[in-house]
């Protein structure tokens, strides 16, 4: 009798899980990008003088630091003075900037002016911007536009002079011009006065302006001319001032200060403003 196979049995077995292994993903970080600074400068030729309005037949800059004439700028970004030099092969009239061999240039002003055509950049910037001679007012460089808006300032200012000149009376026309000429004034005529206010308004219209806001102008004038008629006298040590018939004391004028300057800051008070008053009626 045959025997049967015996089914072989079968034992299932669940696959073991899947172990993935982290893998940590690296990323490079993002470089911030600084925007470029647009740089202003103008490709153009430039014209540079001195300042001084002379123009000597030749006059040289320094090109090289040395110790007799220093050549150094200070960066304020950077911290630390920067050593300058003129070479006609650089780029840059930085010395830590310019390298290799260096072909050194000199600088000079023939009849106080010197023309930089448009290509020689690092000369122009050299000259506008960072040279000592610059800084120092030496040299500068001719801006037209910069001189047209000066000039219209300087009419603007004139005009503002002469136009206030033309409004003020006799006595506050007095009152100004005796600052700039003393005490002859006293004896000029109406004409003269008017004449002589707006000559001055006209050349130093900034002092004239000045002097006319100035409330203390007119005081000063009054006592000065209170002074010269004898209602008031100023003691020979300019240290009090007396009424002239009387003698009695107005005021002691403090240490290292001017007598008129002091009788008028004495007018704004209220004992000086009743002496201000009296002086004022015998003056009219």
């Amino acid at each position: 009798m045959a025997l049967k196979a015996k089914k072989a049995e079968t034992t299932y077995v669940e696959p073991a899980p899947e172990v993935y292994e982290a893998v940590e993903q690296i990323v490079a970080p993002i470089k911030k990008i600084n925007p470029v600074k647009k740089d202003d400068w103008v490709i153009k030729d430039r014209l540079y003088e001195l300042t001084s309005g002379k123009k000597p037949l030749v006059f040289t800059l320094p090109t090289v630091h040395s110790d007799s004439k220093s050549l150094l700028w200070f960066d304020k970004e950077k911290g630390y003075q920067r050593e300058l030099r003129y070479a006609t092969n650089q780029q840059s009239c930085f010395v830590d900037e310019q390298e290799g061999q260096c072909t050194y240039g000199r600088i000079i002003l023939r009849n106080g002016i010197l023309r930089v055509p448009k290509e020689q950049v690092a000369l122009q910037k050299l000259l506008s911007i960072y040279h000592p001679f610059t800084l120092d007012g030496i040299i500068a460089e001719y801006k037209p536009e910069v001189m047209a808006e000066n000039e219209v300032d300087w009419i603007e200012l004139e005009l503002e002079a002469l136009n206030l000149a033309k409004v003020l009376s006799a006595d506050e026309a007095e009152a100004i011009l005796r600052v700039e000429f003393g005490s002859k004034v006293s004896s000029y005529s109406t004409s003269e006065l008017k004449r002589d206010l707006l000559i001055f308004a006209k050349k130093q219209p900034s002092l004239f302006l000045e002097l006319a806001r100035d409330e203390n102008t007119h005081l000063r004038n009054v006592g000065v001319k209170a002074t010269e008629e004898g209602i008031i006298t100023l003691s020979p040590d300019q240290r009090t001032f007396t009424y002239g018939q009387t003698g009695r004391k107005i005021m002691t004028i403090p240490f290292d200060e001017h007598p008129y300057s002091a009788l008028s800051a004495f007018f704004k008070t209220d004992e000086g403003m009743e002496v201000y008053k009296a002086i004022e009626k015998r003056l009219k």
